[in-house]
Parts: C-alpha cells; structure tokens; sequence
C-alpha cells in the first residue's frame, strides 16, 4: 500500500525533506529488487499520488537518483534503473536458482522471523493486527485465483515484521525482498503448487492466530514450524534428506 509522506510545505528546507525521503524510498526498491535493473520507475504521475508530494520534490529525488547513477531518462519513454545499480557483493550476492542458497536463505529467515513474531504477538496495535489480517486474506485470494501469490506472501511476512515496533526486523526483510520467497522451486505442476500453497496458508493461520492471543511463545513456535516445514518441503524437491544441512 502507498505510504504517504506527506503534504509539502512551501519552504525549500521541507521540499529538500521530502525529496530525501523519495529518494530514499526508491532507492531501497532498487536494493532490494522491487525495480531491478532496466525497470521503468513509475510515471511522475504516480510518484506524486503515491508520496503525496509536488512534481518539484519528484524532479528533484529523480535528479538525485540520477547523480547517484541508479537511474537515466530516456527521451519520451520514462526514467528506467541503470545496470550501475546492481547490488554490491554481499548480503544479496547469493544465487537463489540454486537449491543450496534457497536453504540457507530460509535458515537466515528463521533465525529473524521466529523472534519477529514473538515481538509481534507483545507489541501489535489494532491497526497492525488489522494489517496483518489483510494480509493473509489477499494470499488466500490470490491462491483461490491460481496465483503463486508472492508478493501477498511477501506482504504477510512483512506485516508482521512490522507489527514488532522495531524497525530492523521490517527492514531487513525489505532489503531482502521478494527473493525470500521462493515459490520457483516448485515447478510447473499447477496442483503441486496449489496443493503447496494451501499448507503455506494454514501455517500462516497458526502463526496469526497467535499474534491475536497475543501469545509469544506460540507465535515463534508457529513461524518456527512454518519455515522449518518450508526447508522441509524445499529440500525434498531436491532430493535431499529432510534433516541434511543446507
């Protein structure tokens, strides 16, 4: 959803405010793979609704992103995500196609998430248990509708990395993005996937329902089982003992 950051005031300071913050929204989407290299950057338009700020605060974070070298204009076609914008070696140099790098990534997961949840069954608000709650809805919608539902899946986990009130849990998770997620190793059977799926949303039940008693302890014994049984199923796919390490 939009996250708007607010009407600009008319002083330069506040425009140069809100400008920093454009530019540091889009840039984590770079980072993180939500605009990957030679994507197009939403329409001027769109920036403006989305963040809530005049055309002079977009033209000034593009100008910005573009001094940085992550992004260039192309004459009557749009602004688009240069290959200089390409992470660095490091947290997200490992190649998620390979079945080993999957595994390791959902034990990193486990280690941030299972404690995430337990934080987020203390420190939830209303309005974040409601966005938690929606959440998980639109992932059963998109699986009714035979999606792979990714990113509603992306959204869950993040919902309730943000529902602990601490920022790095969210944070990390959004830098990591949609490649923890990795629904392409289920392969082309559409009744594998599905049947996958719906084990994915009864695990995620468990976990929320947790979250709304706000029981602690069962919140990371539930997301604890959750990425187990992920690694669990990930690991058969390719053959390997369920208790062999990644």
């Amino acid at each position: 959803m939009p996250n708007p950051i607010g009407l600009e005031a008319a002083t330069p300071r506040r425009r140069d405010k809100l400008a920093v913050a454009v530019v540091e929204a889009l840039h984590q989407r770079i980072a993180n793979g939500a605009l990957p290299v030679g994507a197009r950057l939403p329409t001027e338009q769109r920036l403006i609704e989305e963040f809530n700020v005049s055309r002079t605060v977009v033209r000034e974070a593009i100008a910005e992103l573009r001094a940085k070298g992550l992004v260039e204009p192309r004459q009557g076609i749009g602004v688009f995500v240069t290959p200089s914008a390409e992470p660095a070696p490091g947290l997200l140099s490992g190649d998620f196609t390979r079945l080993s790098e999957v595994l390791e990534l959902l034990e990193f997961r486990t280690g941030v998430e299972v404690e995430a949840a337990g934080l987020a069954a203390l420190r939830r608000s209303s309005r974040q248990e409601g966005e938690i709650l929606l959440a998980h809805e639109r992932v059963i919608a998109a699986v009714d509708s035979g999606s792979n539902a990714v990113d509603a899946d992306f959204a869950l986990h993040l919902a309730i990395a943000a529902a602990t009130n601490n920022h790095f849990y969210s944070d990390v998770l959004t830098y990591l993005g949609q490649r923890t997620i990795p629904r392409s190793r289920l392969g082309d059977s559409a009744e594998a996937t599905t049947a996958y799926l719906r084990k994915v949303i009864a695990e995620h039940a468990r976990i929320i329902e947790a979250i709304e008693r706000q029981d602690p302890d069962a919140a990371r014994l539930a997301m604890r089982h959750h990425l187990t049984e992920s690694q669990r199923r990930y690991r058969g796919l390719g053959g390997l003992p369920a208790d062999s390490a990644s």
